[in-house]
C-alpha cells in the first residue's frame, strides 16, 4: 500500500529535506478554532499533521497536552467529531498526510472495525496508539495495515538493539523516536545522543525516523533535523495556543495567527538543518 505519508516522504526526500510534523489537540479549545489551525498548519509549512485524540486519561503526556484534552472534552470533543474534524480539513488538502494520535480506549470503545472504516473515509493515513505495544499487533495495528492504513511506532532510548526489530515490526509509514524517556514536554534531548540512536534505528529499518518530544525553537528543529527525516513538535505548539486563550479558556483573535508564527519559524529551522550539515 502507498499512503500519503509515504508519498510525502518520498518527495521530501528528492528535495533533500526533513518533515515538520506538527502536533495539536483535536477540539481544543473548541471545534471551529481546531479546525482553522488544522487547516492553517499546511500553509506554515507542515509536511505531517499529528491530529491529538483527547482522552481523561493519557498517561503518556505532560500537563500541556493534557490540559488541552481536559479543555476538548470540555468542550464536546468526541473520537467521531476528530475525524470529522479530519474530514473537514480534507475538503480544502487532499495532500497533507494526517495521523492520529493518543490511546486505545477511545478507539476500542468506539469499534475497530467501524473505526477503521470511518477513519479512510475521513481521509487519514496513519495511527499512533502509544499504549498498544508490538505484543498486542492483533488488536489494531494489522487490521489497520490490511485497511491501508499506516501503523506508527514509537521507540526510546531503552529500546535496545534486541527489542528493536521487534518494535519495528509492522511498522510502517514512519518511526517515531522519542528523544527522551520521560513525558511529552520534556527538556530538549542531547542532539549528539539523538544522531546516534537515529543511525542506529536506520540500521534496522529503511523507513524515515522522525524525532520528537522537547523540540521548541527553529534551532532545535535545524540540529534534529540534520540528521532525521523528520522533527516532530507538539507540546510547544500546544503552549502556543493556551497562551492566547482569554480568562474563560476561550479562543482569541491571536490564537490562530500565533500558531502560524510559530510553526513558520519551526519550518525555517528545519528547511535549513541540511543547508547546515552540509557546510
Amino acid at each position: 500500500m502507498t499512503t500519503r505519508i509515504d508519498t510525502r516522504f518520498e518527495k521530501l526526500k528528492a528535495e533533500g529535506r526533513p518533515a515538520l510534523v506538527t502536533y495539536f489537540m483535536g477540539g481544543d479549545p473548541d471545534y471551529d478554532t481546531s479546525l482553522k489551525i488544522m487547516q492553517a498548519l499546511p500553509r506554515a509549512g507542515s509536511d505531517v499533521i499529528e491530529l491529538g485524540m483527547p482522552f481523561s486519561d493519557p498517561m503518556a503526556d505532560g500537563p500541556a497536552i493534557q490540559m488541552a484534552g481536559q479543555r476538548a472534552l470540555k468542550g464536546g470533543q468526541t473520537l467521531k467529531k476528530t475525524l470529522a474534524l479530519a474530514r473537514d480539513f480534507r475538503a480544502g488538502d487532499n495532500e497533507t498526510p494526517i495521523v492520529l494520535m493518543g490511546y486505545y480506549n477511545p478507539i476500542y470503545v468506539y469499534g475497530v472495525d467501524r473505526f477503521l472504516v470511518d477513519a479512510l473515509e475521513a481521509g487519514i493515513d496513519g495511527l499512533i496508539v502509544v499504549d498498544l505495544p508490538p505484543e498486542m499487533d492483533e488488536e489494531l495495528c494489522l487490521p489497520a495495515l490490511k485497511a491501508g492504513i499506516n501503523f506508527i511506532r514509537l521507540a526510546t532510548p531503552t529500546t535496545d538493539d534486541k527489542r528493536l526489530p521487534r518494535v519495528l515490526s509492522n511498522t510502517s509509514g514512519f518511526v517515531y523516536y522519542v528523544s527522551m524517556t520521560g513525558i511529552t514536554g520534556s527538556a530538549i534531548a542531547d542532539t549528539s545522543k539523538v544522531n546516534l540512536a537515529v543511525d542506529r534505528i536506520k540500521s534496522h529499518t529503511s523507513l524515515p525516523v522522525c524525532v520528537g518530544f522537547g523540540v521548541k525553537t527553529a534551532e532545535q528543529a535545524r540540529a534534529i533535523g540534520q540528521s532525521a527525516d523528520g522533527v516532530v513538535v507538539g507540546t510547544a505548539i500546544v503552549n502556543q495556543i493556551a497562551n492566547t486563550l482569554d480568562g474563560k479558556g476561550a479562543a482569541t483573535t491571536d490564537t490562530v495567527e500565533s500558531v502560524v508564527t510559530m510553526v513558520r519559524g519551526l519550518a525555517t529551522g528545519v528547511r535549513a538543518a541540511r543547508l547546515a550539515s552540509a557546510k
